[in-house]
């Protein structure tokens, strides 16, 4: 723990030219003593640090001087691509392996360049999860997947109450949800990370599928789930607003067909997940829609249409 922190305050003066204890301490989360402490051992060991002193002085490495500890491991240069989700980081346990390899980038820049991971930093921040809903703990499951795809390990794990054996190959988050992608029984799967139990590592490492790419993958399976909602089709009468409200009340799965579908008098195919979920859709045209069928959604639609005209009589 204390190599690690001596390396990460080598590397930061080294990227920033001088701090003081105070910056220091607060960069590495420790006293400003413990700051202290570590100049005197970094000087013993050989490690040109020095104090200026007086108002604004701080620490410094003797001008030219470069240390050699830049060079990325394989974990630090893999975790470095994903610096830009630090919840997801933090999430798989990978945090402190990429903030070592951000420093290690760093101080390898151009004395010209080093202010650009902050200039990116204050300019572009991605917030992966969705609005409006608590700040859930990970799921247990997620910090042994992690380490599983990282290492391409066979996992031993519990899920719906099956014990499963499964090929880990990567994970996704998506609104704020973990998902794993693995190949059981030579079949590509999507799995929920919250609904895993045990999950323990196998006794062996997998050979990847070269061919398999993980993006392209995730963008399948995603379209294939959100169509397979889409299980029943409405029949609505648009009037030339309601044309226009389409792209912003139906499900955009169900859009493209329902474009296609569009007739001159306005008559639309719509998908929908159920007459439920029609209902509240259908609401949102208001007056500039009228459906066709079901019977069942019209009679709904028609109920509201009277209760709401009866409200402002």
């Amino acid at each position: 723990m204390r190599a690690a922190r001596l390396m990460s305050l080598v590397l930061l003066l080294q990227g920033r030219g001088g701090m003081t204890a105070a910056e220091l301490a607060r960069e590495l989360e420790v006293s400003e003593r413990t700051v202290h402490r570590d100049v005197l051992a970094l000087s013993e060991a050989g490690i040109p640090v020095y104090a200026d002193r007086g108002r604004g002085g701080g620490y410094r490495l003797l001008e030219g001087y470069r240390t050699r500890l830049t060079g990325l491991d394989r974990a630090e240069a893999e975790a470095l691509f994903l610096s830009g989700v630090p919840a997801a980081l933090r999430e798989m346990g990978l945090q402190e392996v990429a903030a070592t390899a951000r420093l290690k980038a760093a101080a390898a820049l151009a004395p010209g360049l080093r202010d650009a991971p902050a200039t990116a930093a204050q300019r572009f921040h991605l917030d992966a999860p969705g609005w409006f809903a608590p700040g859930d703990p990970p799921p247990a499951a997620l910090a042994p997947l992690a380490r599983a795809v990282w290492n391409d390990c066979t996992v031993t794990a519990s899920y719906r109450d099956r014990v499963r054996e499964l090929e880990p190959y990567g994970l996704v988050l998506k609104g704020g949800s973990w998902y794993l992608a693995a190949r059981s029984r030579g079949r590509f799967l999507v799995y929920r990370v919250d609904r895993f139990g045990a999950v323990e590592q196998g006794g062996g490492g997998f050979d990847r599928d070269p061919g398999f790419d993980l993006a392209a993958f995730w963008a399948g399976q995603s379209a294939e789930f959100t169509r397979s909602l889409l299980r029943e089709e409405v029949t609505l009468r648009l009037s030339p607003r309601g044309v226009r409200l389409l792209r912003h009340v139906a499900d955009p799965a169900a859009l493209p067909g329902a474009l296609a579908s569009l007739r001159p008098d306005g008559t639309v195919r719509l998908a929908v997940e159920s007459v439920e979920v029609a209902y509240s859709q259908v609401l949102r045209f208001g007056p500039e829609a009228e459906v066709l069928g079901p019977p069942e959604l019209r009679a709904l639609v028609a109920e509201a249409a009277a209760r709401t005209a009866a409200l402002y009589r």
